[in-house]
């Protein structure tokens, strides 16, 4: 059975373009994909199978970084160009990623001299970003996040170390803790399986067209237990 589809005339504030973040394993392009399907927008999904250094990386990251950041830095600005771009023809689109998500990695994984060149092009090609008008936050605990990774099976995700994606996993809840570019929906997909239960999906739904009716403000939270699934 596939998602089921959503007719948003009903709604009183539907967002024109939504990002959905979180660290590696939390199941961004999953919501992502669904969502843009059963919402009717356009998904904008990153390409990390792309980066011809990340494999390196995730051998050897300190030898790879600073190639492997700039890649995706590169890519990541080219889909936000394409979005501004075609931002007048398109209604509505969602993407897995935000821009700012680049910075946030590049503070984990490269020197202190990689990130002041880094930032210098960062700062560079960043201007005038797009923000969404709703980024959705998903969060997990790191142990939850390494044993999707490695069920995932992706060949070039095994080698991930849990102390990096345990940084990084940190790094985003700070990071969070004072985004006020765009209102935020947080929520906790601990004891929720997005890829393989569409019940936990249509929870998820109901609570962002919840938001589309009744905005609740510049950060909102979702915290399901077992005990409402």
């Amino acid at each position: 059975m596939g998602t089921r589809k959503i007719d948003l005339k009903a709604y009183n504030k539907v967002p024109k373009f939504i990002a959905v973040e979180g660290p590696i394993g939390v199941g961004k392009t999953t919501l992502s994909s669904k969502l843009a399907e059963s919402l009717g927008y356009e998904v904008i999904l990153e390409e990390p199978s792309k980066n011809p250094f990340l494999g390196d990386f995730y051998r050897n990251p300190k030898q790879a970084a600073l190639a492997t950041q700039l890649f995706f830095l590169f890519q990541r600005v080219k889909y936000v160009e394409d979005f501004k771009q075609g931002s007048i023809f398109n209604s509505a689109r969602i993407s897995d990623f935000l821009l700012d998500k680049d910075m946030l990695f590049a503070k984990v994984t490269l020197s202190e001299t990689e990130f002041e060149l880094y930032l210098q092009i960062y700062n560079y090609l960043s201007l005038d970003l797009p923000s969404p008008d709703l980024v959705i936050y998903l969060q997990a605990n790191t142990e939850t996040l390494y044993e999707r990774v490695m069920l995932r099976g992706i060949q070039i995700e095994k080698s991930i170390d849990f102390e990096y994606l345990d940084s990084l996993n940190e790094s985003y809840k700070e990071f969070f803790l004072s985004f006020e570019r765009s209102p935020v929906m947080i929520v906790n997909t601990e004891y929720i399986d997005l890829a393989n239960n569409l019940e936990d999906f249509d929870v998820l739904t109901e609570k962002l067209l919840d938001y589309f009716n009744n905005p609740e403000g510049r950060k909102m939270y979702f915290n399901p237990s077992p005990s409402l699934l």
